[in-house]
């Protein structure tokens, strides 16, 4: 009988551990000084910063804080992945206030939209960034904040006290600010922990090349590991590469990492291979049989997938140490979270329908904020519905599409994603976006959005005649397009939204 593993974040009966009264930053930050917190490879130069050095940054920004921020406030985040970045999010949540995450690659209308919409008065940032803010807020530089002081008590906030705003990747409409809570850690642990094989065992260090102004970045990665005690990474990469992610894992001693499919897939085509991870997970895009394939004979490991979004987030999730991977499959949900796929009327089904999480798990948002009718629509019933299509294999949950991109085709529901994975595994392939496009005839047909893997060639119809020997025959592309490069959030995944946008447009001039 094997023994059964404690999974953090959850309880002995396997609900979740979450007090009543519950801040944070004190999850994160209790842990022995001289405990390894943050390896620092911004500079350039590997810097080693301990939890107990973390806790003067994050106490010197509080006693900032402290004279201009009541509880409650919002205070923007404007900072790459770095030991500030860290510092600034558990400052601002140990004195009870809201932090909202903002990218530097951000614009001025973007920034404006987030700053604005959130009703920040000031943001933690440096100097590049005050010039981004220009009159947006005050700024604040995180680093030129003095350490020296007095300790500063946490907050005593509940589990329910809101603490981050995280704004959506806004691929339809403006981005919608999801509030969580400060039970939000808490809710990423056990996922993050078993897309990892469970994390925390001798020897792991967790990186992400995803920025810390994203869920992916601060609740997969930089928050849990350090709740957890693992050292994490934070190194800037202007430009993602394969030689430059193989450095920061030579120079990090990183054994456990957090791709995006994108990085995934430049790894791929690059003809990277990595040595010395343990575990490697993936989320926001299905990667298919071929790319779990190349991840075993280049990385020497399993790519674990998991699922979730900003609202709800590593609700399912694979762990190649507890049940076999199943490619073309996310998971199953993950411990504490209850996901179902449910019809119109919220009851599950086993065939395919909405995917939905039910009320209770503690990485759901609050709600969205100053967004009652937005909320009350992300609901039916007790249940979050995610706005994504999927079905259940023998206890997995398989990614169908997003439910507005599912290709209604002569009668036939097709799934694009199943496209996607099948022309991937083309020698030739970098990436793909497969969309419907509208037609007369059969309402819509599949086309195909290709960039080419560099000094490699493919014809559409060699392409086309490759799906059609491998998945049915009505769900091939009909047209492809090859593209330099796909429209894409800024946390990696295809914007479907343009190219179905594309495709529309390409019949209105077909038409004049």
């Amino acid at each position: 009988m094997t023994e059964k593993r404690i999974i953090p974040g959850l309880d002995a009966t396997g609900g979740w551990d979450v007090p009543a009264r519950l801040n944070m930053a004190a999850q994160v930050m209790d842990h022995p000084a001289d405990h390894l917190a943050i390896i620092d490879l911004t500079s350039g130069v590997r810097r080693d910063v301990s939890h107990g050095d973390l806790v003067q940054m994050v106490d010197g920004l509080a006693r900032a804080l402290l004279q201009r921020v009541q509880p409650g406030d919002r205070i923007g985040v404007l900072l790459s992945q770095s030991p500030w970045c860290a510092a600034a999010h558990l400052a601002i949540w140990k004195i009870g206030a809201i932090s909202v995450p903002l990218f530097k690659l951000f614009q001025y209308e973007a920034l404006a939209n987030r700053v604005e919409d959130a009703g920040a008065k000031y943001v933690l940032t440096d100097h590049d960034g005050a010039l981004q803010l220009g009159d947006l807020a005050e700024p604040l530089l995180a680093a030129e904040i003095g350490v020296a002081g007095a300790p500063v008590p946490f907050a005593d906030t509940g589990a329910e006290d809101p603490a981050i705003i995280i704004y959506t990747s806004g691929t339809t409409g403006k981005p919608k600010g999801a509030l969580h809570g400060h039970r939000v850690l808490t809710g990423h642990l056990p996922g993050v922990s078993v897309s990892h094989d469970h994390l925390g065992q001798a020897g792991d260090c967790l990186w992400t090349p995803a920025d810390w102004a994203w869920i992916g970045g601060l609740f997969d990665v930089a928050m849990p590991g350090l709740a957890l005690g693992v050292p994490v990474v934070a190194a800037r990469l202007d430009k993602f590469s394969p030689e430059t992610c193989a450095e920061v894992i030579r120079a990090g001693d990183v054994r456990n990492v957090f791709f995006p499919p994108t990085a995934l897939r430049m790894l791929k085509a690059g003809g990277q291979g990595l040595d010395g991870l343990r575990s490697v997970a993936s989320g926001g895009e299905p990667l298919g049989a071929e790319m779990l394939a190349w991840g075993q004979r280049c990385m020497g490991v399993t790519i674990n997938e998991f699922y979730g979004q900003t609202e709800c987030n590593m609700t399912v999730s694979s762990c190649a140490v507890d049940f076999p991977v199943r490619p073309g499959c996310i998971g199953k949900p993950v411990p504490g979270h209850e996901v179902e796929v449910i019809d119109e009327n919220g009851q599950p089904t086993q065939g395919e329908g909405d995917v939905a999480v039910r009320r209770g798990s503690a990485s759901m948002m609050l709600e969205y904020w100053n967004r009652p009718d937005a909320t009350a629509e992300k609901f039916r019933g007790d249940w979050l519905v995610t706005g994504d299509r999927g079905i259940w294999e023998a206890g997995y949950l398989r990614f169908v599409g997003r439910e507005d991109d599912v290709i209604t085709s002569a009668g036939y529901r097709i799934g694009p994603s199943e496209i996607e994975d099948c022309l991937m595994t083309h020698p030739a392939v970098a990436t793909v976006g497969v969309v419907g496009k509208p037609d007369a005839l059969r309402t819509e047909i599949v086309k195909a959005y290709v960039v080419l893997t560099p000094g490699q060639m493919a014809s559409a119809e060699e392409l086309q005649a490759y799906v059609k020997q491998r998945l049915a025959s009505y769900s091939y592309p009909r047209e492809i397009a090859f593209l330099d490069a796909l429209p894409m959030t800024v946390t990696g995944k295809v914007i479907r939204k343009e190219l179905k946008r594309r495709a529309a447009a390409e019949v209105e001039d077909q038409i004049q």
